[in-house]
């Protein structure tokens, strides 16, 4: 039985009682915690157990405040409601997993596979479940069963804007190059096969302890044999890696070391990282795509009328269609819906967080990316953008146009601004268009209106959305029920 293995009969989840009252448990061992990431799950858990103590009530009892209330009631006991779990009670365990998967400590892993386990039980095509599920055996190194458990999530989905497809293919393009890089340290070092029969650890140390006595002769022939008898037992891809790696540490500071086979090995070593990292890139161009600088795209939409069209619920019943497409151009932003009666059709600008892949696919002329780190940004980039669905492309200089073009500091604009206030805090400054209309700002009193995939994303508390609000109502020139003029 594999590490995994053993860690999925330890943890295994299933009832909704048992899970619950496991996530209490674990809700009281986080009491005092001064590490960050499990001060965010010990707050998720807690909303957890407030849904459980309405969503799934317990025989009536005196009213208490505080935690110890709170956890005493989910763990009365309480019958699953027979319809199964609710969609509350759903997005609060999903939130307790994905908080518990970031921390990565073995007990808030061991916490995830009870919640998915759970989940999967209780909703057998759950996306945002075996999304989970994916995750979290890649985290444990269980690649084969990640790469199953991404592609039932694809099943049950139209819309990747998750970019699983990529990592699948980077998986499987780095699974079959690890497999070439030891095909290749076994036609290098042909006596390792002798040692491949062992325990992989104490296999592993005797090659040690022959190179701490400089006798690399006698510990090549061990460490790799220990590398074969890893990837043989199918150990998981996280300590394959991390010996491989070691091995090739060793392998470089040997003198006299042979260059053009070392060469060959840490090549290989290097795309299999590179896969795992970011999956394959099939054009490293991304498909002749025009970079477009500030002033270029300036000149882009100087002299045009624009409209900026929010993801919001009253555009979806706007009946406005027509109309938006009588704009010179029409810019929308990340997960944005297309219904031609209400929204239009034309996309000529779409504006992007770099953390969401949606709409990427989406044709249009001209795709601006943003992100407040310039190498999470550049990764996005490669990993999310389609060769082909665009003509234009912002470059560096449109990254992030509040925080690098106006210089607003956190002491101006605590909050991080949203896409849709650098999007138009840029047209505002550039200042060349003769009409520049908001349809369908109400920041988000109407609710959201989105692809379907994205519409159980959270409306997220780091963006100063009442400072937004009270900037565009400030320069507004008209205001509608349906649009806000600032031209």
């Amino acid at each position: 039985m594999t590490r995994v293995q053993n860690r999925r009969a330890r943890a295994r989840g299933g009832e909704l009682d048992d899970c619950v009252r496991a996530c209490a448990v674990h809700s009281g061992k986080l009491v005092g915690s001064l590490d960050r990431r499990r001060t965010e799950l010990a707050e998720q858990l807690r909303k957890l157990l407030v849904v459980c103590s309405t969503d799934r009530p317990a025989a009536p009892a005196p009213a208490a405040a505080g935690a110890g209330a709170l956890l005493k009631r989910a763990v009365k006991g309480a019958a699953t409601p027979a319809s199964g779990v609710s969609n509350e009670l759903l997005d609060a365990l999903l939130a307790v997993a994905n908080k518990a998967l970031e921390c990565g400590y073995d007990d808030e892993l061991n916490l995830a596979l009870v919640i998915s386990d759970t989940v999967l039980a209780q909703r057998k095509n759950s996306r945002a479940g075996w999304r989970l599920r994916a995750r979290l055996l890649e985290t444990l190194g269980d690649e084969d069963g990640a790469v199953e458990a991404y592609e039932r999530y694809l099943a049950l989905t139209d819309d990747d804007g998750f970019g699983v497809r990529p990592r699948i293919a980077g998986l499987r393009t780095a699974s079959e190059t690890e497999r070439e890089l030891l095909a290749l340290l076994r036609r290098q070092c042909p006596r390792a096969t002798d040692f491949a029969r062992g325990l992989a650890a104490e296999v592993w140390a005797e090659g040690l302890a022959a190179h701490a006595i400089g006798d690399w002769t006698q510990a090549e022939p061990r460490l790799v044999g220990a590398l074969l008898r890893l990837a043989e037992e199918d150990a998981p891809a996280a300590d394959r890696q991390e010996l491989l790696s070691q091995y090739l540490d060793l392998r470089t500071a040997v003198p006299g070391v042979e260059l053009p086979a070392l060469t060959e090995a840490l090549a290989l070593y290097a795309e299999q990282r590179r896969n795992r990292m970011r999956g394959p890139v099939a054009d490293p161009t991304i498909g002749g795509v025009r970079w477009i600088s500030l002033g270029e795209f300036r000149n882009q939409i100087a002299g045009k009328s624009i409209c900026l069209i929010a993801n919001s619920g009253r555009v979806g019943s706007s009946a406005m269609g027509a109309e938006i497409d009588a704009y010179d151009l029409v810019v929308r932003f990340n997960s944005y819906k297309i219904d031609p009666k209400h929204t239009g059709t034309r996309t000529d600008i779409h504006a992007t967080i770099h953390k969401h892949g949606f709409n990427w696919d989406k044709q249009v002329t001209t795709r601006l990316v943003f992100g407040g780190i310039s190498g999470d940004w550049k990764w996005s980039l490669r990993n999310r953008l389609v060769p082909g669905a665009q003509t234009h492309l912002g470059d560096e200089s449109l990254r992030w146009p509040v925080r690098n073009i106006g210089r607003l500091g956190t002491d101006a604009w605590s909050g991080i601004p949203t896409t849709g206030f650098n999007m138009l805090w840029l047209l505002d400054f550039l200042d060349v268009s003769p009409t520049l209309d908001l349809i369908g700002f109400d920041f988000y009193e109407s609710g959201a209106y989105r692809v379907q995939e994205a519409m159980k994303l959270a409306i997220t508390s780091v963006h100063e959305y009442t400072s937004e609000k009270e900037w565009v109502m400030q320069r507004a020139q008209r205001v509608t029920d349906m649009r806000i003029s600032l031209r």
